[in-house]
């Protein structure tokens, strides 16, 4: 047993590959529990956003890796294995609270993904269990604790900043400019916050449900526009920005040509942030559009970086700290009771063989007898150091799942479930 973590990011492929391995919760979970019933993995969480789609699992047997890989093969329509990475139990740990971070980000410190990782967790519960739980957890933690201890999110660090300083580019300043959002979810109001900073005169917010568009638009002063009546609109506007939930694109040629054309020479700026993407790539040709994507913005991005570049170190050491407390923790979960259960074992053994020699040897006096058990114990105890100090040192350093499991195996232990060692643990996990 392991704790792994397969993936693909914006790291190892490019977005048309991550939009075609991203999972839906209700994906998630059925992927999550076929490996389950195929007796690959005892836990399982998925983290899909726009950067990134990985399945994190505590693996049943060494094949989980390689059946995850052909899960995300399967949707790419390709073999995917020159985009995945699999890092397993200490640097799977030490990847996920990284993530969680920023650190891991396309844009370094940004403030979302703590709340993605959050909101994977909690779609994942029915699949999850006490490894990830604590795991997710303590990443979380790790997470905020980096925020606020260190200057990784300084400044404006999110996709929808980056997006509008892209914008920025194009046009200069964008005050008396007018803007529309399609989408109306976290992503969107955020980019819907920052072009109002920025001074956007007008913005539209359309959405296929009218009635969140409304209450997006109120809280920020914005207006309210039924989706199918937005198109007309692209006449007027000078910055789109793309966020919906469309597992299709939604703003095609169709859609947008008689409005560029109505534009004359006046250039539209479309931002899609979304994923899967928002915007047909023919978009891009029309004249006059300026279409970019999420892997366009990393440049964007750059410039505000290097001030939180400076904070990586102090991050990654709260990291490194709260990775090994995660650890130790593993450690009295598995290896403890482990450990004890071994020693039960072997004292029982012990005791059977020490009374045999008794049977044997006839009678005795009290010293010779005292003296013969405290040989016994003594040369039981010599045996039984080693493999407990490595036992809990295997499994304080993220290499003990594997261990103890094998442990289990070799002196035939009971094998326990863990949901029941952890008597008392659940309770801490929020």
């Amino acid at each position: 047993m392991a704790l792994i973590v397969v993936g693909v990011s914006h790291t190892t492929a490019p977005i048309e590959v991550r939009e075609k391995l991203a999972l839906r919760p209700w994906e998630a979970l059925h992927s999550l529990a076929r490996l389950r019933e195929d007796r690959l993995i005892r836990e399982g969480v998925v983290l899909s956003t726009c950067n990134r789609t990985e399945i994190y699992a505590v693996e049943e047997n060494d094949g989980a890796a390689a059946r995850i890989s052909t899960i995300l093969s399967t949707r790419l329509g390709n073999d995917a294995a020159e985009f995945v990475y699999v890092k397993r139990d200490r640097e799977a740990t030490s990847h996920l609270f990284g993530v969680a971070a920023g650190l891991d980000s396309m844009i370094l410190g940004e403030a979302q993904i703590q709340g993605q990782v959050k909101k994977a967790w909690e779609e994942c519960r029915a699949e999850s269990g006490p490894i990830l739980n604590r795991m997710f957890q303590s990443a979380l933690l790790a997470a905020s604790r980096a925020r606020e201890e260190t200057g990784i999110g300084r400044g404006a660090a999110s996709v929808s900043s980056a997006a509008v300083q892209l914008a920025k580019k194009i046009f200069g300043a964008l005050s008396g400019r007018r803007a529309m959002i399609l989408g109306a979810g976290d992503v969107a109001e955020l980019a819907l916050e920052c072009l109002l900073a920025e001074g956007v005169r007008v913005a539209i917010v359309a959405n296929r449900t009218h009635q969140r568009a409304q209450s997006l638009a109120e809280r920020h002063g914005a207006t309210a526009m039924h989706y199918d009546q937005c198109w007309d609109s692209l006449r007027d506007v000078d910055v789109l920005i793309c966020s919906t939930a469309s597992q299709v694109p939604v703003v095609t040629v169709d859609r947008v040509l008689g409005a560029v054309e109505a534009r004359g020479d006046r250039p539209l700026c479309i931002l899609d942030i979304a994923l899967p993407r928002d915007v047909e790539a023919a978009v891009g040709d029309l004249d006059n559009v300026f279409l970019y994507n999420l892997d366009d913005l990393r440049a964007a991005a750059a410039a505000n970086l290097e001030q939180r570049e400076e904070n990586i170190p102090a991050a990654r050491e709260i990291i490194a700290a709260e990775v090994q407390k995660y650890w130790d923790w593993v450690a009295g979960l598995i290896a403890v009771p482990v450990v004890r259960e071994f020693r039960e074992e072997m004292e029982k053994v012990r005791s059977a063989e020490l009374a045999a020699a008794f049977r044997r040897l006839g009678p005795l006096s009290p010293e010779q007898a005292d003296a013969i058990e405290h040989f016994s114990k003594s040369l039981m105890n010599k045996f039984l150091h080693e493999p407990s100090v490595r036992l809990r040192t295997a499994a304080a350093n993220g290499r003990g799942l594997g261990v103890v499991d094998a442990a289990r195996y070799l002196f035939a232990l009971e094998d326990k479930e863990i949901d029941e060692v952890e008597k008392g643990e659940s309770s801490d996990i929020a």
